[in-house]
């Protein structure tokens, strides 16, 4: 325990080792020798002696001096890249496009704001103010049709169009076949046709899916179906039937110049029916699907029935009178006891 204090909570009397001589020697001498944070293994060239500032005295770190400066900024090649300039024509263009948006879109919200209000307007067919016939019916497919439908009630209403061509060329036709039965037929059918079509199939399709009506989707799919047996019919070409078929291109082919020409032509028109035939049958098994698609069925379509026809005011109404004439000719029936 000699080399040790005697006293534990004195001062202690140990000597301070830096206080020696040898040691002292050895940091005044540090600035001459070689730094070990100077050595630089990756580098190929010996290692560069910088000088520290350093005072063992002072009490102060060193200060390492850089050798080189750093690098100067350079901006990137993406940096540099001048941004793309737009040309006038391109500017007017997008602004031009911005503001038929911006219409449209107002006049959407107004026709919106006055059918919030008041009754709209019918609008098709699109008929002139100087006509003596006013509009039947609205039809907008871009306000009342949902987005993902709007393709297909496009296609159905492409449609009708073709097929009130179709019945138009039928008659052009029975000209050239000089078929007075074929022109007087295909005339009527035109005139008969082409609005009980859009009445009978178009507008149930358009109202079917303009308020997911399950009632609307039979009527049309039961009126639909003979639409794509009549168009069948059509493409034979029934002598008689009124209609420019398939029998008809045939028997025009009689060997003649004047045969072969009217033979073709007669198939031509054959083939505008089966064209309208077969998108009839396209058509009707897409929207088939949709109809499927969105959980209808025909329990639905009777419920649906049911209750638009009580809640009908024209119904109720005659049902009323009805009721009402009962009543009274009980009342003034002869054979009823009166007391």
């Amino acid at each position: 325990m000699s080399g040790f204090d005697d006293n534990q909570f004195g001062e202690p009397t140990i000597e301070n080792p830096f206080a020696d001589p040898a040691i002292q020697q050895v940091t005044r001498n540090v600035n001459s020798q070689i730094r070990v944070d100077d050595y630089d293994p990756f580098s190929n060239q010996t290692p560069v002696q910088r000088p520290a500032t350093f005072d063992p005295g002072s009490g102060q770190p060193a200060i390492m001096q850089p050798t080189q400066d750093p690098p100067t900024y350079t901006r990137s090649g993406q940096q540099t890249q001048p941004k793309p300039v737009l040309d006038t024509a391109e500017l007017q263009r997008r602004q031009e496009e911005l503001e038929r948006k911006e219409k449209e879109l107002s006049r959407r919200e107004e026709e919106m704001r006055q059918n919030s209000y008041n009754s709209r307007r019918n609008n098709w067919p699109p008929l002139p103010e100087q006509c003596c016939f006013q509009p039947c019916f609205y039809q907008d497919i871009q306000v009342d049709i949902a987005l993902e439908f709007q393709k297909i009630v496009r296609h159905l209403y492409y449609l009708w169009i073709y097929h009130g061509i179709i019945m138009l060329v039928n008659v052009f036709g029975g000209i050239l076949l000089t078929n007075f039965k074929i022109i007087g037929l295909g005339i009527l059918y035109t005139i008969l046709f082409t609005p009980l079509s859009y009445l009978c199939w178009f507008r149930p399709a358009y109202k079917a899916f303009r308020s997911d009506s399950s009632f609307n989707f039979m009527v049309f799919f039961f009126i639909f179906f003979f639409q794509f047996i009549v168009s069948t019919i059509q493409t034979i070409g029934i002598p008689g039937s009124g209609t420019v078929g398939i029998i008809i291109a045939i028997e025009e082919f009689d060997g003649s110049a004047r045969g072969i020409i009217l033979g073709i032509l007669s198939l031509v028109i054959a083939t505008g029916f089966a064209c309208a035939a077969a998108a009839d049958l396209f058509l009707i098994t897409k929207i088939h699907r949709v109809y499927r698609s969105t959980g209808a069925s025909f329990a639905k379509a009777q419920a649906e029935f049911t209750s638009e026809f009580l809640r009908n005011q024209h119904v109720r109404s005659a049902a009323t009178n009805v009721a009402a004439a009962a009543v009274q000719s009980q009342f003034n029936s002869p054979n009823t006891n009166r007391y």
